[in-house]
């Protein structure tokens, strides 16, 4: 599976994020052809090698024959698009986030989509930023998107209706549910760029058995203390047998309860969502014996785990810590015995069945039912093979 990683340190914009794909598929030529055919031979793009900072990077440039008339309404940019050759896909992927950028600045000024003058991106190279964005991914293969967290800026820009704070208005409202980091100073994220990091990418972490092929760097504006360039990790994500999962496991020493009070604890740690609770024996300091709670859950169950742990027992202190939790693929099905119905339940590496288990809870149900030992039953159920 062909995917990509952007490293965000120094934020992104629609010109960085075009120009570090293009860095990754060659010298753009082809790019060119299709920006030509779509404004007629009235606009040109190039792509030169600059040195950011000491970093090697490519850099956009749009090189309009003759004045072309301004886009600043979302109309605008559909009418365009529709009057393209490229694929459905490629002109989903563009609408999406013409339209994100213009439902966002439509919130912020309250006004409707459709009275939205796009100020601060108006113009061919907005659209070129986007179009060719898609077309670049498109040519790429790419399958799978992943990011790091993005890198916003801070300090104060002047945008059409004055000074604000970074990020801009728009820009904070596309951001919202995607992890941001706030470093550098300036303006480092675009509403453009961070319209492009909501709708391709699909999750933000670096990409397990992830090989790289390329790297690309794509240059942006302004001169700042780090290289002011966007990062594009490409490459194949290798086949994994094994499924994987990032968990997070939360634990407490107790020398000072009484054991005859976890019962309840661990009811309640359960209906909050903790995947597996366990209890340990331990010997802490000064020879103390005591008993370690051990909770295995999800990340967003976490602070409901940590309140329950808090009220419900004498700790003043928890340690967390993340983990992997890595399963063999399985498949369940259900077989017909002389003993009744019972689940069993295969696990898989590769494309290898390498063991299988009976359900352990229709086993008890049937010692219980037909009054036999669970060492009974499965020697009955040996005569299938399992």
């Amino acid at each position: 599976m062909k995917a990509i990683y952007y490293d965000c340190f120094a934020g992104i914009s629609g010109d960085m994020n075009l120009s570090a794909l293009i860095d990754i598929n060659g010298d753009g030529m082809w790019l060119n052809e299709i920006i030509r055919e779509i404004f007629n031979d009235e606009v040109e793009i190039e792509f030169h090698e600059i040195v950011k900072k000491g970093i090697r990077a490519k850099k956009l440039h749009i090189n309009e024959k003759k004045e072309q008339r301004v886009y600043r309404h979302l109309s605008d940019f559909f009418n365009l698009l529709e009057k393209t050759k490229l694929s459905s896909k490629v002109k989903d992927l563009a609408r999406k986030i013409f339209t994100d950028i213009a439902e966002a600045e439509a919130k912020i000024h309250n006004l409707s989509v459709n009275e939205i003058h796009f100020h601060e991106i108006g113009g061919i190279d907005t659209f070129i930023d986007v179009v060719g964005g898609a077309l670049a991914l498109e040519r790429l293969g790419v399958e799978k998107v992943f990011s790091s967290s993005v890198e916003i800026g801070s300090g104060v820009i002047e945008i059409s209706h004055g000074k604000f704070s970074v990020p801009a208005p728009a820009t904070a409202e596309l951001l919202k549910g995607v992890p941001v980091k706030q470093l550098a100073f300036g303006e480092a994220t675009t509403p453009t760029g961070a319209a492009i990091i909501k709708n391709v990418v699909n999750m933000f972490e670096f990409p397990q058995n992830f090989s790289i092929e390329k790297i690309g760097y794509g240059a942006g504006e302004r001169e700042t203390e780090i290289p002011n360039v966007l990062r594009v990790f490409y490459g194949e994500i290798k086949r994994d047998y094994l499924l994987r999962e990032k968990n997070v496991i939360i634990e407490t020493n107790l020398d000072d309860m009484e054991p005859e009070k976890v019962d309840i604890v661990i009811d309640k740690l359960f209906e909050a969502g903790a995947l597996d609770v366990y209890i340990s024996q331990v010997i802490m300091k000064k020879s103390r014996p005591a008993f370690k709670i051990t909770v295995l859950c999800d990340e967003d169950k976490t602070e409901k785990i940590e309140e329950i742990l808090f009220r419900d027992t004498t700790t003043f202190g928890l340690r967390k810590f993340p983990v992997e939790k890595v399963k063999l693929k399985r498949k369940e099905e259900i077989i017909e015995t002389s003993l009744g119905k019972i689940r069993v339940k295969t696990g898989i590496l590769g494309e290898k069945e390498i063991k299988k288990k009976f359900e352990y809870e229709d086993l008890k149900r049937i010692a219980i039912e037909k009054k036999l030992t669970i060492f009974e039953i499965l020697n009955e159920l040996k005569k299938y093979c399992i």
